[in-house]
């Protein structure tokens, strides 16, 4: 451990078993989860502060949003943190590059330290809202033998899901890639390809501009790290990883991955492509409502619902996150 990350709250660790934990650290992005302590970034640097885990008293994600998070254009769309609560009400909130990462990190600590709460005060508040207004809309509907068993089923099926929650989370996270990636104009990336070249071109000669003492380096320096970070930042050079064919075999490999974790499960409800606990939780919905009988009905249904949710349908934030985790799977598989 070259640099010893600093603490944050009334709780310390020793150096010793800091340097241990620190060094055995599960990675997520930024942060990093131990066995004795959670590990956060500062805007430059990663995993420079640490909160021991009995001092953690809630985690969970904040999501900003840019104008081109609410049209569904531009590069910059969703700006995700993750916000860990210690002591008495004080806040740490972690800029993080990718959501799934800070997805991948939630459903670590629910997995591990199931007592910790995942969402904020506000967002419980709305959860229970919303369970008591579903209880009161299925108080009035009558279940049938067969509705009542595939509800046990998805149950199950879902359970099964959280044992291996990296899978389905991959899966989804996939599947929007290769619906942003199809819905991207390819000239964009090679514009930004080219202006990234011509920000090297820039930054190097504003290096060389500085070193001579010729007048305007800086700004040349300036203007091309400015464009190489922002091209890099945003993700749209056409790179080894960021190319149609890199993209569809990342939604190959993880519908595979999905497929080779449920085989092994007797008579999984819903294929592999679509094997996400909001799915298997937006089925069991709308079996209580009534509105199927079987599994395959609720299936059908819920592809439905998902194709009336366009743009210019309004909905809670809740709803909006389960959607936008489970409607690209639908879309690049044209639900099938």
């Amino acid at each position: 451990m070259i640099f010893k990350p600093q603490r944050l709250g009334n709780v310390s660790l020793a150096d010793d078993e800091l340097k241990m934990d620190k060094k055995n650290c599960k990675k997520f992005g930024p942060c990093g989860i131990g066995q004795k302590a959670i590990y956060l970034n500062s805007f430059y640097v990663d995993r420079c502060y640490y909160i021991p885990m009995k001092n953690v008293k809630r985690v969970f994600k904040r999501i900003a949003m840019s104008k081109g998070g609410f049209t569904g254009k531009g590069s910059f769309g969703t700006l995700p943190y993750l916000v860990v609560e210690y002591d008495n009400g004080k806040e740490k909130q972690c800029n993080f590059k990718h959501e799934e990462d800070v997805d991948k990190l939630l459903a670590h600590v629910e997995k591990n330290y199931p007592d910790i709460p995942l969402h904020s005060k506000e967002a419980e508040r709305k959860l229970a809202e919303k369970a008591r207004k579903q209880k009161e809309k299925y108080r009035n509907v009558t279940l049938t033998e067969e509705a009542e068993h595939s509800i046990h089923t998805l149950e199950n099926a879902e359970k099964y899901l959280h044992n291996n929650s990296d899978l389905y989370l991959n899966l989804s996270q996939s599947a929007k890639k290769k619906r942003v990636y199809d819905r991207s104009n390819p000239a964009y990336k090679w514009v930004a390809l080219a202006i990234t070249l011509i920000g090297v071109g820039a930054l190097i000669y504003g290096i060389y501009a500085l070193t001579t003492h010729a007048g305007f380096g800086i700004y040349f320096l300036l203007f091309g790290l400015a464009a190489i970070f922002l091209f890099s930042g945003a993700s749209v050079l056409p790179t080894a990883r960021n190319n149609r064919k890199a993209v569809e075999k990342h939604l190959l490999d993880s519908v595979d991955a999905m497929e080779s974790y449920i085989r092994t499960y007797p008579d999984f409800p819903v294929p592999a492509c679509y094997a996400h606990p909001i799915v298997l939780k937006r089925m069991q919905d709308i079996l209580k409502e009534g509105r199927a009988q079987t599994i395959p009905e609720a299936l059908g249904i819920l592809k439905d619902d998902l194709k009336a949710l366009n743009s210019s349908v309004v909905v809670e934030q809740e709803e909006y996150d389960e959607v936008v985790a489970i409607k690209p799977m639908f879309l690049v598989m044209d639900y099938k």
